[in-house]
């Protein structure tokens, strides 16, 4: 069937592509894609994205080998294994509020992570008063130092931040060795405040969390908790041996037939797998065999069947479960 053909048939189309302007109203989203009400208000408190992906008991011993010991908790592994949402679990369960997030590219350098210093934004302000004849002095400079995710997680608090540092081997080679000092010290010092005369020596400070402060004495961040720190990687690049000497490494492997059962009923199911999930899982296995496939690809391909849409047409489960590397 040809996407003009049948417009009961096909009713699951928005765009049908033949230019004519239509009123439509759309469809519930996949749990995982819903950014408001109280999906969007989970993600905000660390909450998994619906639930996380699921680990075994070995998985979750590693995971409290670091939580004890307070060192970072390196997990690799294919892509669709769960990684990130590692991180949303633990501060679910565990009720340690928002995930702080640190998405890593090749551009990425600590001190993102710690703290920006808006200082040309500051002179623009401070000339402007200047031109508007107001009296002289520089506006508070506490309203353009704002804590990155790490410098967040840093703040001293009674109970420790969640911070994902998502796909580390994408940034620049150094990158590991140089959180090795903030990872091993739980502190790093913003010279800017550092050098304020004594009557500024507290400064309260943007953090990463929306509309929020903390307050800064002396130019010195330091944690009274060190944070749960959750670093995914992909396998792509390896670590220096002191930077990985200093973590506790967790290898997830891709889940197999049960677990991906086990997945599906957990994000669509509701206790029972979907109809037309057996066939879809065997497909994926069958094709995950000759590439690359993630998890979340499965979910897809089960949710639009749910649906009610005939994924072996006009080859849309070749769209959904396409490789995610190698050639097309």
């Amino acid at each position: 069937m040809t996407g003009r053909q049948g417009e009961e048939a096909d009713g699951w189309r928005l765009f049908r592509g033949d230019g004519r302007a239509r009123e439509t109203a759309f469809p519930e989203p996949p749990p995982w894609r819903r950014f408001d009400g109280a999906a969007g208000a989970a993600r905000g408190t660390g909450a998994p994205r619906p639930l996380p992906y699921l680990i075994g008991d070995a998985e979750a011993d590693v995971v409290n080998a670091a939580l004890h010991l307070r060192r970072p908790l390196l997990v690799t592994g294919r892509p669709g294994t769960g990684k990130s949402s590692l991180a949303y679990a633990v501060a679910h369960e565990l009720k340690l509020g928002r995930v702080l997030s640190w998405h890593v590219n090749s551009r990425a350098t600590l001190q993102d992570a710690l703290y920006r210093y808006d200082a040309i934004g500051r002179l623009r302000e401070t000339s402007l008063r200047r031109d508007r004849g107001e009296e002289a002095g520089e506006p508070d400079i506490g309203s353009y130092v704002r804590l990155g995710p790490l410098g967040t997680a840093l703040v001293p608090a009674s109970r420790p931040r969640v911070l994902l540092v998502d796909e580390l081997d994408k940034g620049d080679v150094d990158l590991p060795n140089d959180l090795l000092g903030v990872f091993e010290e739980g502190e790093f010092e913003i010279p800017e405040l550092a050098r304020l005369p004594e009557e500024q020596a507290a400064v309260d400070v943007l953090t990463a969390d929306p509309r929020a402060r903390t307050r800064v004495v002396r130019g010195r961040v330091r944690c009274s908790e060190f944070p749960v720190v959750v670093i995914t990687s992909n396998g792509e690049r390896d670590f220096p041996p002191a930077f990985l000497r200093r973590c506790i490494r967790l290898d997830l492997p891709e889940p197999d037939e049960e677990r991906l059962m086990e997945i599906v009923r957990a994000h669509l199911g509701g206790g029972a797998a979907p109809d037309g999930a057996d066939e879809l899982l065997h497909a994926f296995l069958a094709r995950r065999g000759r590439g690359e496939l993630a998890t979340d690809q499965l979910l897809n391909a089960v949710f639009l069947r749910r649906g009610g849409v005939d994924l072996d047409a006009d080859g849309l489960l070749d769209a959904v479960l396409h490789r995610l590397g190698g050639t097309v």
